[in-house]
């Protein structure tokens, strides 16, 4: 039977269930019925030691032996971090890297619907993207209200997503991720989450420069 799951997980454990639930999904998908611990941890990229530890905040999940039942801990999984429910997204800022978030297509079958595309550019305005069509930023607000969106995704120029993320916050969203190269700083009560993708490049460029000294030093 599994127990229920204690009232707090912490944030760490939080991002790699979400991890531990793709690659559960994606064996899902292969026709996989049970899995292994060392399998799973293998697949995710922990070790299996802190795969378990992660997974007892779900209580009893798991049978000794024989594993996971890989579609009872998907399903378990996806309701610990609300995946069954779909949430309201709006995404502002369509350039490149905008313009394929909303044109990704993984969104759905993970709980998160985009319901609104904002810029501020008149050439991009009308442009129609993913299934929706690119709105005046001026209608964040009123789109925001209507929907009910509760999370904002900022893909613009560093230079107005404080902007950005202060007509969210005021608007009602609660959650914000920031993919624009700069912190923000956000209301009490508004969670925000930052994606650097040139610091995740320079701590994979410093790996790599290690790997190449210790290799060199060995030698």
């Amino acid at each position: 039977m599994i127990q229920p799951r204690p009232r707090t997980i912490p944030e760490a454990t939080v991002a790699r269930l979400a991890v531990y639930l793709r690659v559960l999904t994606s064996f899902a998908d292969g026709g996989r019925t049970t899995v292994s611990s060392g399998e799973l941890a293998s697949a995710a990229g922990v070790n299996p030691a802190g795969l378990r530890k992660d997974l007892s905040h779900l209580g009893s999940c798991g049978v000794r032996g024989v594993g996971y039942e890989v579609r009872a801990l998907r399903e378990r999984i996806a309701r610990v971090l609300g995946a069954e429910q779909s949430r309201a997204c709006v995404l502002v800022g369509i350039g490149n890297l905008g313009t394929a978030l909303a044109d990704y297509a993984g969104f759905g079958s993970r709980g998160f619907e985009i319901v609104g595309l904002f810029d501020a550019a008149p050439d991009r305005v009308g442009r129609r993207i993913g299934g929706l069509t690119v709105q005046d930023i001026t209608d964040l607000e009123a789109t925001v209200t209507a929907t009910q969106a509760s999370i904002g995704v900022i893909a613009t120029p560093a230079d107005v997503a404080q902007q950005v993320c202060d007509r969210l916050s005021a608007a009602g969203v609660r959650s914000i991720l920031n993919f624009a190269p700069v912190t923000l700083s956000a209301p009490a009560g508004v969670d925000v989450r930052q994606v650097d993708l040139s610091v995740e490049l320079q701590v994979l460029a410093f790996l790599g420069q290690q790997r190449t000294t210790v290799g060199e030093v060995s030698a």
